[in-house]
């Protein structure tokens, strides 16, 4: 004992270790009584009188302690029901190959002709009310306008703006509240996207809702009942999307917004599609609802559904959009003073190119403790060509030839990882943090550009880096990499009508622009029919157009618009140095 006290062990911890030893001494005995009466009820008489701890002449015979029964016997139960199969849930006797009788049958969606047509119905009152079928119990159903920031020119710019904040709010029958219930009750979502050539309104339900819907729809777009207090929630909705523009790290919508205005100076497409914030407090309820009667008419109105029957969809919208119950037809009263003499601008865009540049400190820009990387952000800009050109295609196949992304994007197969942005700027030069090409078409006028950041010390540099693949585009194209590009730009065509919502902007757009839809297999066949002659011909088109140039950050070292655009002429595509000392040379 004084040797157990001696390591240190307590008192308690010795008394515990005391009852051990006395329980193991209970099971050992246990185990040799077991032992001693199994070898005699074996039938050796030899060892019936014998000691039990005394070794056998024969082959030992080793025992362990038996477990405790358990509570409940497992194997008579197992048996009982293997006896009584009738206890069993009824779908465990059916057998597996065998069809279990109350589930429905799958319905597999099957391919016709008449899936891949659009019908279009104009409605007396000038309404084109246009639908496709689509396999599924869900629907997507919108109304898309002919409005946007572009016909703003006679109201203070950011009226779409704030429409697109006051969209699904109250209306002169509906309470915001039951808007959202009736979405809810069929399972559906709702959207509102304001364009610079239109504004969409579009919700996607359950098709037994269609009805319901189309009801609402017609209130959101005809009936909206502005009060006070949505006003100032709407105001204040922009002021956020401001701020988060200016602290957001990607710049890509503030430029877009500077490179329209840089290329059209002010007019149509060059309207700001985002709110200033000096007109936030310039634009009030009266022009509101001015600009909704001359833009929001129904001869300026698709209704399209996806996934719904025609002849029922064409019911309910001559049903919901009766002409003369808009609210400015109801209440006139309600109308800026000065609406009659405002109209519709019908002007054509004109394409001017020109500078926009907005000098930042770009330096301290942080969304956590530390502060991002100090860039700055550069757009070029030239004129391509309308979505009725016959040139669309070629420039969309272009557009995707360049491609581009950040130097952290995420690649893979079908991602553009083998563009031209990505294998000659982004691979070559380190110190470029993103180059990506983009082609705006609009019914009367395009504009293809490619943003780019890096350091402002780079700036120079990062211009002359894309003037030489704008040149380059004109001449040096492959045909490994306009068949890559044709390949990359039919699956995206393909894989993004798979969403019902895409196709339901697809086809409503269209009918808005034409009257009527091509289908997707129309473009695969135009895409396929591409050559290196059209692509080279378009992009030398390109380059004899002006140029349009934004910038936003630190622009000590940004080259002149000049100086740019005699790079462009330039067959290398090489600006003049500022000194002796230049990447390139």
């Amino acid at each position: 004992m004084m040797n157990i006290f001696k390591s240190g062990l307590s008192r308690l911890r010795v008394t515990q270790l005391h009852e051990e030893l006395q329980n193991f001494s209970k099971c050992s005995s246990k185990i040799i009584r077991h032992s001693s009466s199994s070898s005699g009820s074996g039938g050796s008489s030899n060892n019936s009188g014998s000691n039990p701890i005394q070794p056998s002449t024969k082959s030992p015979t080793y025992h362990t302690a038996t477990q405790p029964e358990p509570l409940i016997d497992y194997s008579t139960k197992h048996k009982s029901d293997a006896d009584t199969p009738s206890k069993l849930p009824k779908i465990a006797t059916i057998p597996l190959s065998e069809e279990v009788p109350w589930i429905p049958k799958p319905i597999y969606s099957t391919e016709s002709e008449s899936d891949r047509v659009t019908q279009v119905t104009t409605l007396d009152n000038g309404i084109r009310v246009a639908s496709e079928p689509k396999f599924g119990s869900f629907c997507t159903v919108g109304v898309v306008l002919d409005s946007g920031s572009r016909y703003e020119v006679a109201y203070p710019s950011g009226i779409s703006h704030f429409l697109e904040k006051l969209a699904f709010g109250d209306t002169v029958n509906m309470k915001r509240q039951q808007i959202m219930d009736t979405f809810e009750k069929l399972g559906g979502i709702c959207d509102c996207q304001t364009l610079r050539d239109a504004v969409i309104y579009a919700a996607s339900v359950e098709s037994k809702g269609l009805e319901r819907v189309v009801e609402v729809l017609s209130e959101v777009v005809w009936r909206p009942l502005i009060t006070e207090q949505e006003f100032e929630m709407a105001q204040m909705a922009v002021s956020y999307d401001l701020e988060n523009l200016a602290l957001r790290p990607e710049k890509d919508a503030l430029l877009m917004e500077m490179i329209h205005k840089a290329a059209y100076r002010d007019n149509t497409v060059g309207l700001p599609k985002i709110c200033p914030s000096e007109n936030i407090t310039k634009i009030q309820i009266p022009k509101l609802l001015s600009y909704l009667k001359h833009h929001h008419g129904p001869e300026r109105l698709v209704v399209a559904g996806v996934g719904v029957d025609h002849d029922l969809l064409v019911r309910h919208v001559e049903q919901y959009f009766k002409s003369g119950t808009a609210t400015w037809d109801t209440n006139p009263q309600q109308l800026h003073p000065h609406t009659a003499k405002t109209g519709v601008d019908s002007s054509l865009a004109q394409y001017t190119g020109g500078v926009c540049l907005e000098e930042a400190d770009l330096s301290k820009v942080s969304i956590g403790p530390n502060p991002l990387p100090e860039l700055c952000h550069l757009v070029l800009g030239l004129e391509s060509v309308s979505h009725q050109h016959p040139d669309f295609v070629a420039c969309c196949v272009l557009n995707v030839l360049m491609g581009g992304g950040g130097s952290f994007s995420a690649g893979g197969p079908g991602k553009g990882m083998y563009t031209r942005l990505y294998t000659n700027v982004l691979n070559k030069h380190h110190w470029m943090h993103n180059a990506v090409a983009f082609n705006h078409a609009y019914g009367d006028t395009g504009l293809f550009c490619i943003l780019a950041s890096s350091h402002p010390s780079h700036l120079f540099d990062l211009t002359e880096v894309l003037t030489r693949e704008m040149v380059a585009m004109a001449t040096t194209i492959t045909h490994s990499e306009l068949q890559r590009a044709k390949t990359q730009l039919q699956s995206m065509v393909l894989m993004n009508l798979e969403s019902r919502p895409v196709v339901f902007e697809d086809m409503a757009r269209q009918v808005l622009a034409t009257g009527d839809r091509k289908q997707p297999t129309y473009f695969i066949e135009r895409i396929s029919e591409i050559s290196l002659d059209d692509v080279h011909r378009v992009a030398g088109h390109m380059l004899k157009s002006k140029l349009s140039m934004a910038a936003y950050g630190t622009l000590a070292k940004l080259p002149k618009r000049e100086t740019v655009q005699a790079a462009l002429m330039d067959k290398l595509g090489r600006l003049k140095p500022r000194s002796g000392l230049s990447l390139f040379r």
